[in-house]
């Protein structure tokens, strides 16, 4: 937060809204000065080498990590914004799409974020993967690790609004965002998965399973595997001949 006149009042607010929750005990406030430079760069001492699936590893760009044979390492600077990997969600996508890609496929990553998902797809064999993100600091931090990853020749990063903004058919799709936009997405996928084609779908807290399965199977999709991990769900669905 910012000092002076403008922090005393937010702390106001924030006070005033603590109040109004009528907890018991009332909950207590407290402040403490961190300086700018500190938490530019302590966020990411959380941060370390992190083994996903049989084959995937998504290093931090600051960490050394002696790579095993046969091992597919991702080189993430995720930015103070996005995760590097360890998230369930992020964990199940690549699980999941670790066993689903296939050589040479289209693959389609909404809601890219770091890019991560993108990259990996990448680097299991995808012959060409569309990343899309509305957000452009999102768009500007997965263009930045797909570069550093090298398969900026098989990764398109676009700025735009989910489906709407990709033209032509995918082999796979994954979705990593929350349950209710991956539910009215589902008639889309529906319509852009190729024949027998695979859409991932994660970011979805455990209790909202069944309603966006419901909405899959609506949609025409079936759905052939469901994870679970720490309250998340993923859902695999596949589009009917």
């Amino acid at each position: 937060m910012a000092s002076g006149a403008e922090l005393a009042g937010r702390l106001e607010a924030l006070r005033a809204a603590l109040n109004s929750l009528e907890l018991t005990p009332a909950p207590e406030l407290r402040t403490c000065h961190v300086a700018e430079e500190d938490w530019a760069n302590c966020w990411k001492a959380y941060y370390k080498p992190v083994h996903v699936g049989q084959r995937l590893v998504v290093k931090p760009s600051w960490e050394d990590y002696p790579v095993v044979a046969g091992e597919l390492v991702i080189d993430m600077d995720p930015g103070m914004a996005f995760g590097c990997g360890a998230h369930p969600t992020t964990a199940l996508c690549l699980k999941l799409l670790e066993k689903y890609v296939q050589d040479g496929a289209t693959v389609y990553d909404v809601g890219t974020g770091s890019g991560i998902l993108a990259i990996a797809s990448a680097l299991l064999g995808s012959g060409r993967v569309v990343a899309v993100d509305h957000d452009p600091v999102a768009c500007r931090t997965a263009l930045a690790n797909i570069e550093r990853n090298g398969v900026a020749g098989r990764v398109k990063v676009i700025q735009g609004d989910l489906l709407s903004s990709i033209e032509g058919k995918a082999g796979l799709i994954v979705a990593n965002i929350i349950a209710s936009i991956i539910a009215g997405l589902a008639v889309d996928v529906s319509k852009t998965l190729v024949s027998g084609g695979i859409f991932i779908a994660s970011g979805i807290i455990s209790e909202r399973g069944p309603e966006v399965l419901a909405a899959l199977e609506s949609a025409g999709l079936s759905v052939v595997e469901q994870l679970e991990d720490g309250g998340w769900v993923a859902l695999v669905a596949k589009a009917n001949p």
